[in-house]
């Protein structure tokens, strides 16, 4: 590895323990710290991104951001312009500063194609903010269910409403989801080559995420792309947000709390995947109509057979 690497140490010492510090070293030429002209032209034409961000003590949030195609625009391949913020009562809004690094995925859920961005906001006013890239890759579709979506909703009054871990429509939400979000970091305040925040899509059949009897939630980690951006954040850092909308009504469900990884496997729940990692929420939160398009029914994704028990 060279002074050049993508990877900081959480991330190298997953891929040592796993048996692809090889490979990953191999592909990190994949990580670009500029946006490929190809990746720009994607996310301009988005209608919607998911946002990771630290709050001001440090917990990961995920958010989404909305806005007309071209909403987000890439006036050369070091700078990505995002022009919307998340709502005042969003815990992310309050990690959008300047100075502080994010995490972008940009994801079109009608051709489940993916591409990640991770950067370092430079500037913000009332048209949006501003984030020098530091990262850029393209992620395989895998996981991925397909879904159309068509008109906006009826803006609706934001309001944020803290539930517990047993509120029944959380459980409800959770026990049927075939789709989440989530954000992990490095330490913030740590300057490490390849740190930062980064978000991340997980996807498996519905009810893939499993609330465990001791108040957390259990994540499988399926086989991807080899990178461990995640578990070595997870390692680094042990915190996540987490991310799961309510395709029905627009409404989402956000979660932050400490994270744990389960290296000995998953339990018969999950015999698919190749670990798990555990998240015990420290806040939860109901955003109404923060989802505000109208989707259709799922196509899930063809590699959901391999997950199945």
């Amino acid at each position: 590895m060279t002074d050049t690497t993508p990877w900081h140490e959480g991330e190298r010492a997953v891929q040592r323990r796993l048996g692809f510090a090889e490979h990953a070293e191999a592909r990190g030429v994949n990580i670009r710290d500029f946006m490929p002209e190809q990746h720009r032209a994607f996310f301009a034409q988005l209608p919607f991104a998911v946002l990771g961000a630290l709050d001001p003590a440090g917990n990961p949030w995920v958010t989404v951001l909305t806005g007309e195609p071209g909403f987000l625009s890439s006036p050369n391949p070091k700078i990505l312009h995002i022009g919307a913020y998340p709502q005042d009562i969003d815990p992310a809004a309050s990690g959008i500063l300047p100075g502080a690094r994010i995490g972008l995925l940009g994801i079109e859920l009608s051709t489940r194609r993916r591409n990640r961005m991770n950067g370092r906001v430079i500037d913000i006013d009332v048209s949006g903010f501003t984030v020098m890239v530091e990262q850029s890759f393209g992620n395989c579709p895998q996981y991925i269910q397909r879904r159309d979506y068509g008109r906006r909703r009826r803006p609706a009054f934001p309001e944020a409403k803290p539930v517990a871990f047993g509120d029944a429509w959380a459980m409800s939400l959770i026990a049927a989801a075939d789709t989440a979000f989530v954000a992990s970091s490095t330490p913030p305040g740590t300057a490490q080559a390849g740190g930062g925040v980064d978000v991340s899509h997980r996807g498996g059949r519905p009810g893939f995420i499993r609330a465990g009897e001791d108040g957390a939630y259990e994540i499988p980690d399926y086989r991807g792309n080899r990178f461990f951006n995640t578990l070595g954040n997870l390692l680094a850092y042990p915190r996540a947000g987490l991310l799961i909308v309510d395709f029905a009504s627009g409404d989402v469900l956000q979660i932050t709390g400490t994270a744990e990884i389960v290296w000995d496997g998953p339990p018969g729940a999950a015999p698919a995947a190749e670990r798990l990692w555990r998240l015990k929420p420290v806040r939860m939160l109901r955003l109404r109509g923060a989802f505000p398009f109208e989707f259709g029914s799922p196509e899930f994704s063809p590699l959901l057979a391999a997950t199945a028990s």
